[in-house]
């Protein structure tokens, strides 16, 4: 062999273990993917919470095909049904009576029959109405039994139903037919034909039972932006009782203060000369008020939350587990996020706890905004749960859930990744305690959390409805608003009634109140209501009897009736107030769970009001009652459109029985005053506008239970705390040296729009 084949095989020899150790060192520099480890096995999953879990596409799919099937009457798809028409509104899950359910879960008894329960609209019958039948067993329906007199008291009037997408749309083509009689005026206060103004309903709709009559308002609709603070200062009334839409008509139209009886009688005012116009121009997507479009390009990421090690929470099917919780949860379309048998270390503490209904009621001096009360629940509060944003709605690793639901239409519905499960690091620590005297040393643990989140959207407002289980033993529930303002056309003496905040733009004040329902079971579903305090006694000191001393004692009260545990809103209630059981601890205490409500509720309706008594939930901060079958919920979808004949009336729930070892449930409302200022421009923060309540353990432990978290820290001075052994926070530079896997980003949320 040559000299210098020699040097050439060394050169290239040399420059392959050059390349190998570049590789190598390459490899080193660059993270390891993050593994996840297996969870310790909390329990066996064996399918007991599926009594709770919403229907499937396919259970929806076969009540429809049984109701068509089995009623004897035609029925036309919801979403191009006429009033006149018969029609399937909605099916949803029928929750099983609390007993079956216990008998099941504690008793080893049968497992309740899986039911349906399906709102039909009946507009083709002599007398029409809206009819509720539960439909079962499912997944083959055998069966369907009409529960509406048995809830109800008899039948539902028609004209309660909510307003479906076709009535809607039916609507809209008579706006615009009405508005081509106005074609020189439109041209001049908005630069439009009509066809590029938004419109946006109000409720309630009318001022009697019977009257199905709304206020429309009008905004300019520039794509991509929200039209809700662009009013042109254009309202319009429509009659739509009628089950005969050729006979709908518009009966006055409200324009920059002034009240007419028809668009024509408006185009003839301004032809002539005798109207005020504002000339507004057609604004542009880069300058309207509403647009999110970002002013300034990305910069540089910011923190990521992900697990090293994988999540540390199991989701199967429709339950939860983390660190000795069990949640099984789910989603009305119409009250949003429902959650039943929370357990913590096995043992219940709350049956049931849900989303009732959430409020918006406006002032105006525009007729549209004036009048306007919304009841989320009758629009859906579930069923506008879009799809979540990775990353920003949620956690970008956290677990995203699909939800199902039927409504206005005969075909199930999906919206994908609408609600997710995180653990989330709030930074702050649990507890802690740094010793400097006597003996030095540290004892901690972080503040982590499992959330479950959902955000609903309903019409302009976005509402992030939040369940968190600490390791402590305590629940919290929490809800932020976020989304655009509701808007008037600013005018006269539009600041009584809320701030300026663009040109013609009032931004109208309101409140937002929000209701739940909390079936607590605390250690037994026998439980009863008592309440501590502070007051002052003076006495003499003891060591020095010519003086004395203000001393602060507790005053504790058990509340024996329903009358005495009704809080009304903005009224000063006692500090602590618990659901006691029968039951000691360790302390000889009663085992109890406290509930501290966190809210800045604005003024309740007067109770002098027509409509008052539809939301008359809204009189309590904190009402606890006994706990009926037949009061399953403190509202229902059937007020927004007759709120002068409520179909429930929460009032009637408190009735002065005893609560005394009873099954009871706390109904709490929260909510905020909310005056729209120029910073709500163009979206409403989160800051601030964050309102819920408290369950926390209360005597019910022997001690604080989150001691038993692997996530405890401590150390003390004599021990080494930069070592792994004596202290988990210094092994966190090993176990997180890895890259977490994010997935693609993908959002699907426009599809079903």
């Amino acid at each position: 062999m040559s000299l210098k084949t020699v040097l050439i095989l060394l050169g290239l020899a040399l420059a392959t273990i050059f390349a190998l150790v570049c590789v190598l060192l390459t490899r080193e520099r660059s993270p390891r993917s993050c593994q996840q480890l297996p969870l310790e096995q909390e329990d066996v999953e064996d399918g007991q919470s599926l009594v709770f879990a919403d229907l499937t596409a396919e259970e929806m799919s076969q009540v429809v095909r049984y109701l068509q099937g089995h009623l004897g009457v035609p029925l036309v798809d919801a979403s191009r049904a006429k009033p006149s028409d018969n029609c399937i509104a909605s099916v949803d899950l029928q929750v099983p009576a609390k007993a079956e359910v216990l008998r099941f879960l504690d008793a080893g008894g049968a497992r309740p029959a899986r039911e349906a329960l399906a709102v039909l609209y009946f507009g083709k019958q002599a007398e029409p109405n809206i009819s509720e039948y539960v439909v079962g067993p499912l997944p083959t329906p055998a069966y369907h039994r009409d529960v509406t007199e048995h809830k109800y008291g008899g039948k539902l009037p028609y004209h309660r139903r909510p307003v479906t997408g076709r009535e809607y749309l039916d609507i809209n083509a008579l706006i615009q037919r009405e508005l081509k009689k106005a074609p020189r005026f439109l041209t001049a206060c908005c630069e439009s034909d009509g066809t590029n103004l938004a419109t946006l309903t109000t409720a309630p709709r009318g001022f009697q039972s019977g009257d199905r009559v709304t206020w429309f308002v009008l905004f300019h609709n520039v794509a991509g932006t929200g039209y809700f603070v662009s009013p042109v200062g254009l309202e319009v009334l429509v009659d739509h009782g009628d089950l005969d839409v050729s006979r709908w008509q518009l009966l006055q139209v409200f324009y920059n203060g002034r009240y007419f009886a028809s668009t024509g009688d408006l185009e003839q005012e301004f032809v002539a000369g005798a109207l005020e116009v504002v000339r507004l121009k057609q604004p542009r997507a880069d300058s309207v008020l509403g647009s999110m479009k970002p002013r300034r390009p990305p910069g540089s990421p910011g923190p990521v939350q992900f697990e090293p090690q994988g999540p540390r929470y199991r989701v199967r099917n429709n339950r939860i587990t983390f660190q000795g919780w069990s949640i099984a949860f789910g989603m009305n379309p119409n009250t949003g996020p429902r959650l039943f048998d929370i357990r913590y270390r096995g043992e219940r503490i709350v049956y049931e706890l849900s989303l009732q209904e959430a409020l918006a009621l406006y002032g105006s001096n525009c007729p549209g905004g004036m009048s306007t009360r919304y009841l989320d629940g009758s629009f859906g509060i579930g069923r506008f749960a879009y799809e979540l944003v990775r990353g920003l709605d949620c956690p970008y690793t956290a677990t995203y859930v699909d939800r199902h639901y039927l409504v206005e239409t005969d075909t199930p519905k999906t919206n994908q990744n609408s609600l997710c499960i995180f653990e989330h690091d709030s930074s702050l620590p649990l507890r802690r305690h740094f010793s400097d005297s006597q003996s030095f040393y540290y004892g901690g643990l972080r503040k982590n959390t499992l959330v479950i989140r959902a955000i609903s959207t309903l019409i302009n407002y976005d509402y992030i409805w939040d369940f968190m289980f600490h390791s402590s033993g305590a629940v919290e529930v929490r809800v932020h608003a976020t989304g655009y303002i509701s808007s008037s056309f600013f005018y006269g003496r539009g600041t009584d009634y809320g701030n300026r905040v663009g040109p013609h733009t009032l931004g109208t004040m309101h409140l937002h109140h929000i209701h739940y329902k909390v079936d607590l079971d605390v250690d037994g579903q026998l439980n009863s209501l008592e309440t501590q305090d502070m007051e002052y006694e003076f006495v003499k000191d003891p060591w020095s009897r010519q003086n004395t001393i203000e001393r602060p004692y507790l005053r504790r009260e058990r509340l024996e009736r329903e009358d005495e545990a009704a809080f009304p809103i903005n009224v000063p209630m006692p500090r602590y107030l618990s659901f006691v059981s029968p039951n000691l601890n360790k302390w000889e205490h009663p085992r109890s769970y406290r509930i501290q409500i966190i809210s800045f509720a604005g003024k309740h309706l007067p109770t002098n009001s027509s409509m008052e008594r539809s939301i008359s939930w809204g009189r309590y901060q904190l009402a606890v009652t006994r706990r009926k079958e037949e009061e399953p919920t403190s509202t229902s979808i059937y007020n927004q459109n007759d709120p002068w004949t409520p179909t429930v009336t929460f009032a009637d729930f408190i009735n002065n029985e005893t609560i005394t070892n009873e099954d009871l449930v706390a109904w709490i409302t929260v909510g905020f005053l909310h005056v729209p200022h120029a910073e709500d421009i163009p979206n409403t923060v989160t800051v601030g506008n964050g309102v819920g309540f408290f369950l926390r353990p209360y005597n019910y432990f022997n001690e604080d239970p989150s001691v038993d978290s692997p996530d405890s820290v401590y150390f003390s001075s004599e021990q080494d705390a930069g070592a792994c052994g004596a202290n988990p926070l210094a092994c966190l530079s090993s176990a997180a040296t890895c890259a977490p896997h994010l997935p693609p980003f993908h959002f699907g949320g426009f599809l079903n729009l």
